[in-house]
C-alpha cells in the first residue's frame, strides 16, 4: 500500500503580527531581509554595521529605511521591536545580551555563539528578561520540517535505528577568510556542521555518546567532520561535514518499518520521499516544496518570532532553549576531539 504524509501546518504569515527589524550586519542578512519584505508582514527598518559605507549600500540594497552609526544606537532605538544579529559568530553573544538588555526580541544567526557556554549565557538572560530568544536555524520552520516532525511522531517509520545527515561544500583555502579564520569563528563545524547536527539532535534528541573525527586547516580551523551521535535508546546519529569536499546536503530517517529522505539540499526548502514496507515490496511517496524557492524558505523562521511573540513565548517550541544549548556542547566536543588530532590527519 502507498504511503500517504500528512500536509505541511503552515503559520500564514497574516496570522502573526507585524513587528519593526533591526538588522546587526550585511553578510546573510541581505538574503533574510528580501524573503522577510516578500513573504510576511514584518519589516526591517534599521541597519547597523562595522563598515558605514558598505552598511549604507545594503539599506539601499535591500529597501530599509535608516541607518544606524552604531549598533548600540540601534538596539536603543525605541522605533525596533527585534533585533537579528548577523555578525560573525564571536561577535553574537554580546550583542545579543546588549540587546536582550535593552528589552528587545532576538534572532540570532547560528551558530547562536562560540559555546554551549555562552549560548547558555544568551538563553538565561532571554528568559530572565522576558523577551525571545531564537537561533536563526531556519530549517526548523520550513514546511517540509512540520511534515517530518508529524511522521516521526506517528510512529510510521517504526524504531528510529539510524538519522544521518550532511552538508559540505568547497571552500578555496584563504587564511583571512571568515572561514578558515579562527579568530572569526571558522571551521566547517561551526558554519555548516550545525545544520546536519541539529537535524538529528531533532529527531534522537541529546546524544549520550559523541565520537569525532576529521581534519584540520594550517590556521588551526576543522575542515571537516564526521560526527557519530549515539542516543540513550539505541538508534545512532551521523552528521557529516566539510569545507574541502562537495557533499549532497540531504538527510535520512531510518526505522524499521520505513524510511523518510529530506531531498538535498535539506536545510532549504526542498521535498519529502517516504518510504515503507519490506525490501521486496517496497512503496514510496513523495512531496516537493510547492511554493518557496530557497532562500524564501528564510520567512518562516520571521513568521514564527512574531507568532511566539504574541503568544508570550520566550524560546521556540520547535527548537528551545535546552537543544539549543545540547546541539553547541556537541559542537564543543567534537571540535575539541579534532583539533586532539594532527593536523591533517
Amino acid at each position: 500500500m502507498t504511503p500517504t504524509l500528512p500536509p505541511a501546518r503552515y503559520i500564514d504569515p497574516a496570522s502573526a503580527p507585524p513587528f519593526r527589524w533591526g538588522v546587526i550586519g550585511t553578510g546573510i542578512a541581505g538574503r533574510f531581509v528580501d524573503s522577510l519584505h516578500s513573504h510576511t508582514t514584518q519589516r526591517a527598518v534599521a541597519v547597523a554595521a562595522r563598515d558605514l559605507d558598505r552598511t549604507e549600500a545594503f539599506a539601499r540594497e535591500h529597501s530599509v529605511e535608516r541607518v544606524f552609526g552604531t549598533t548600540t544606537a540601534l538596539i536603543e532605538s525605541s522605533e525596533i521591536d527585534v533585533v537579528y544579529i548577523a555578525t560573525p559568530h564571536p561577535q553574537h553573544r554580546d550583542l545579543a545580551l546588549e540587546a536582550i538588555a535593552a528589552g528587545k526580541h532576538v534572532l540570532i544567526e547560528k551558530p547562536i555563539a562560540m559555546s554551549a557556554h555562552e549560548a547558555s549565557d544568551i538563553t538565561a538572560a532571554g528568559r530572565a528578561a522576558g523577551v525571545l530568544v531564537m537561533e536563526a536555524m531556519w530549517t526548523r520552520y520550513l514546511p517540509q520540517s512540520d511534515i517530518v516532525r508529524q511522521v516521526v511522531a506517528s510512529g510510521l517509520l517504526g524504531d528510529l535505528r539510524l538519522v544521518r545527515a550532511d552538508f559540505g561544500f568547497v571552500m578555496p583555502f584563504l587564511p583571512d577568510h571568515r572561514l578558515w579564520s579562527a579568530e572569526l569563528g571558522g571551521g566547517a563545524l561551526l558554519d555548516a556542521g550545525i545544520y546536519p547536527i541539529s537535524f538529528v539532535s531533532s529527531v534522537l534528541g541529546s546524544p549520550s555518546m559523541v565520537i569525532a573525527r576529521g581534519s584540520t586547516a594550517p590556521t588551526g580551523v576543522d575542515a571537516s567532520a564526521d560526527v557519530m551521535l549515539a542516543s540513550a535508546d539505541g538508534a545512532t546519529g551521523i552528521a557529516s561535514t566539510s569545507i574541502i569536499t562537495s557533499m549532497p546536503v540531504t538527510a535520512e530517517i531510518l526505522g524499521s518499518a520505513g524510511r523518510l529522505l529530506v531531498h538535498g539540499p535539506f536545510i532549504g526548502p526542498s521535498g519529502l520521499t517516504l518510504t515503507t514496507g519490506s525490501f521486496f515490496d517496497e512503496s514510496s511517496t513523495t512531496w516537493i516544496e510547492p511554493s518557496l524557492a530557497m532562500y524564501d524558505g528564510m520567512s518562516c523562521q520571521a513568521t514564527a518570532l512574531a507568532k511566539y511573540v504574541a503568544e508570550g513565548r520566550v524560546e521556540s517550541p520547535v527548537h528551545p532553549h535546552a537543544e539549543i544549548v545540547s546541539i553547541m556542547a556537541t559542537i564543543d566536543e567534537a571540535r575539541h576531539q579534532i583539533a586532539a588530532l594532527p593536523v591533517n590527519g
